[in-house]
């Protein structure tokens, strides 16, 4: 076929990139080379948008392991000969089309990236975003994410032991579906995705290669419109019981000391990793794509290149131990084929039954090497205008804080998720320590040791919108918070960047200073920049999503029996407030959702005052001071107050103890770097002490199951609870798919 401007447009390449291409290959691309060159230099896999700005983010750290991109995942020391190896991505656009597939595929994905660098992963999280919980389409796309995080990671064997879910009107059309994952390895036992030694076997290994999945790194790569139904085979269809396979036989295969390299099959299948590894390596490969297994029959080499089938892995082995890896593949009952071998030369050689269909030297291909790279323009949006000028004294102090209080317990993204977390198995295969007993981030034990690693994704989306800055700095604050106050020490970062259009320059403005935030925030918490996965084109036709950093951070607990978790222990002990109450109620969930305020800033919060309060949390717990922490996020104090009382159901009584503030701001306001921490009578004077010169209020005592705010009897605890956890379940009553997301 003649090869033009026209067909390269229609494989997403610009025409400024399609001269590139002619420019560097010193000719006309074939149609097996544009498509290859189409899906590497997608922005799901260049991120020819956003590399210069992710440079700037601090990416070394004393306990890193690996440099931040050199490997599929970051990986950093705990101690002991040990590492913790964890990332995540995103599967939105896929999920979009088909939920269950979409999201199963991202946490199969997610896994991949974790063992083929030779860990196990331990323990899964999620951070999830949809639009109105009572419309019939959010119902339709929550049902099949749920039951495809569910179904892949239940199956598979590793539990989903954290996460988050917001509802916001601008997620309608496009959700987001972020998938961790954490793993442990031994020290000498990591595999890089790295190919070198030439006349080194290329082996093919893993399910065999169908035709689902071809193009969905460009597909990741374009807005979502009413046509992108008809992309559904850029959605590609998982199985979680080969997946498991393919780990024990890889795990098993890296123990013989024949693997020199490996990488999974993700975006771009066979052109990324066979580019990707080479370029690493400084070398080339000579692939024989009729030697792949395949599911059907008579596949053209550019879907051979593109397909993005699960749970496969590309494996460069060492000359002569080739049977070894036969064998053991063999044995656990996967496809395995010798395609190839690593040459010296640089070049990618691609043959289709002797015949060579495709010749691009790898370099060219990958982020770094020959990929583009762009400066896109960008202007404050018009928007923040609105924000700027929210007046607080616009918004009457409301008659009844018990009214308004029953109104945020059942706001969807405060509500109990456990409509949601039951489906997933969070046990499996680990020692969990955080699911009979709540901590702020999960806590999972390190088998053979005393050492536990502390795990959490946040973000509060509106805040980013708010002020992409601070809103973003506020993400890292939070998620190292969170580490914190379940006893942890935070160690790294790995990140989610769900934003917009990057070509729309407000959408571009919102992302470069987000990535200022990050930077700033984690330099502040030492916690580097380990690696992750941008997301651009999340965006409809009436705009883009709010911008979406999501933040997944990892911490290490050095015994586990030291670990800090949310629930009141008994009644009489004394609440406290560490940090210092605002008169803010900025973002907040009551200012959005009750009074129906679309824009504000974002909630107060200074870097400096931070560091102070997870100082201060962290000195507490280490000298067992106090028997509880949880911070203070959506929902205010209240419902930190009340979901300290839930587990035990204990209650409390507590008054406002700074008359000059709101009580709304006091109660419901979201003012970051604040902490509800319990402390037993006879721990209070050397709480009190430790206490000295940082900002504190005693609000209170805890109860047997009342609840009393300032003199008014608010009930008892057990009907918050049902209220509480039973909030999501009446929000849908009636609705055609209330049984669906009952029964997944």
């Amino acid at each position: 076929m003649d090869i033009t401007v026209k067909t390269a447009e229609e494989l997403r390449l610009t025409p400024e990139e399609f001269e590139l291409i002619k420019k560097k290959l010193g000719r006309l691309p074939n149609f097996n080379e544009l498509c290859a060159f189409s899906a590497m230099w997608s922005e799901h896999c260049s991120y020819k948008n956003s590399i210069k700005w992710l440079k700037t983010l601090p990416r070394e750290g004393k306990k890193m392991l690996v440099k931040a991109g050199e490997e599929n995942a970051g990986l950093m020391d705990i101690g002991d000969g040990l590492g913790v190896v964890f990332k995540i991505e995103s599967h939105n656009h896929p999920s979009a089309i088909e939920p269950f597939q979409g999201a199963a595929t991202g946490v199969g994905g997610i896994h991949r990236d974790i063992f083929t660098m030779g860990a196990r992963p331990i323990a899964a999280l999620n951070s999830l975003r949809f639009g109105n919980l009572q419309e019939a389409k959010t119902q339709h796309l929550l049902a099949g994410v749920v039951h495809g995080i569910g179904h892949y990671g239940n199956c598979f064997g590793v539990p989903t032991v954290g996460g988050e879910i917001y509802f916001e009107e601008c997620y309608h059309t496009n959700p987001l579906v972020n998938a961790m994952s954490v793993g442990i390895v031994r020290s000498g036992e990591t595999i890089s995705a790295i190919a070198v030694g030439n006349g080194n076997p290329v082996f093919f290994v893993g399910s065999a290669t169908g035709k689902d999945g071809i193009g969905g790194a460009s597909f990741a790569s374009a807005n979502i419109t009413e046509e992108s139904t008809e992309e559904l085979p850029a959605v590609q269809v998982g199985d979680p019981f080969q997946e498991k396979k393919l780990l024990e036989a890889c795990l098993e295969v890296i123990h013989t000391g024949a693997v020199v390299g490996m990488q999974d099959m993700g975006a771009a299948g066979i052109i990324c990793s066979t580019a990707e590894m080479s370029a690493k390596g400084k070398s080339g490969m000579e692939i024989h794509l009729d030697k792949v297994p395949t599911r059907q029959s008579g596949m053209k080499a550019w879907e051979l290149l593109l397909s993005e089938s699960q749970e496969r892995m590309l494996m460069v082995v060492k000359k002569g131990k080739e049977n070894a890896v036969l064998e053991i593949f063999k044995k656990w009952d996967l496809p395995c084929a010798e395609i190839g071998h690593v040459t010296d030369d640089g070049i990618l050689r691609f043959y289709v039954n002797g015949q060579l269909e495709a010749e691009i030297p790898a370099e060219e291909l990958v982020l770094g090497g020959g990929a583009p790279q762009y400066d896109r323009d960008y202007k404050e949006p018009g928007y923040l205008k609105k924000t700027q000028s929210f007046d607080l004294s616009s918004v009457p102090v409301p008659t009844s804080l018990l009214k308004i209080a029953r109104q945020l317990v059942s706001i969807p993204s405060i509500a109990s998720k456990k409509w949601i977390s039951t489906q997933y198995d969070s046990t499996v295969g680990v020692a969990n320590a955080s699911t009979n007993h709540p901590t702020d981030a999960a806590i999972v034990l390190v088998k053979g040791s005393n050492k536990a690693v502390a795990m959490t994704t946040d973000c509060n989306s509106r805040y980013v919108y708010a002020d992409p800055y601070k809103g973003t700095q506020i993400a890292v604050a939070e998620a190292a918070r969170n580490i914190v106050c379940s006893g942890a020490k935070p160690l790294g970062v790995t990140n989610c960047l769900n934003f917009g259009n990057p070509y729309d320059p407000e959408v571009y403005y919102q992302f470069v200073h987000a990535i200022r935030g990050m930077g700033d925030a984690c330099r502040a918490f030492d916690t580097p920049v380990t690696g992750g996965n941008v997301s651009f084109y999340n965006q409809h036709p009436d705009g883009a999503v709010y911008p979406t950093p999501t933040i997944g951070m990892v911490g290490i607990l050095e015994h586990a029996r030291n670990k800090m978790t949310i629930p009141f222990k008994q009644e009489g002990d004394i609440i406290l407030l560490v940090g210092r109450s605002r008169n803010d109620i900025n973002s907040s969930e009551y200012l959005h959702k009750i009074n129906n305020v679309e824009f504000s800033p974002a909630p107060e919060f200074n870097l400096e005052e931070e560091l102070a309060l997870q100082s201060k949390i962290k000195e507490l717990i280490e000298n067992k001071c106090i028997a509880s922490a949880h911070d203070v996020s959506e929902g205010g104090v209240i419902v930190t107050l009340l979901e300290s009382g839930f587990t035990n159901g204990l209650g409390f009584s507590v008054h406002t103890r700074a008359k000059e503030i709101r009580r709304d701001a006091y109660w419901f306001g979201e003012s970051q770097s604040r902490v509800v921490v319990s402390v037993h009578p006879a721990q209070w004077a050397s709480c009190k002490k430790l206490l000295q010169g940082h900002p504190y209020e005693e609000l209170g005592i805890v109860t047997d199951g009342s609840i009393d705010i300032d003199g008014e009897d608010w009930g008892k605890i057990t009907s918050w609870k049902s209220k509480y956890d039973s909030a999501i379940e009446q929000l849908l009553a009636g609705s055609e798919t209330e049984s669906a997301l009952s029964t997944l």
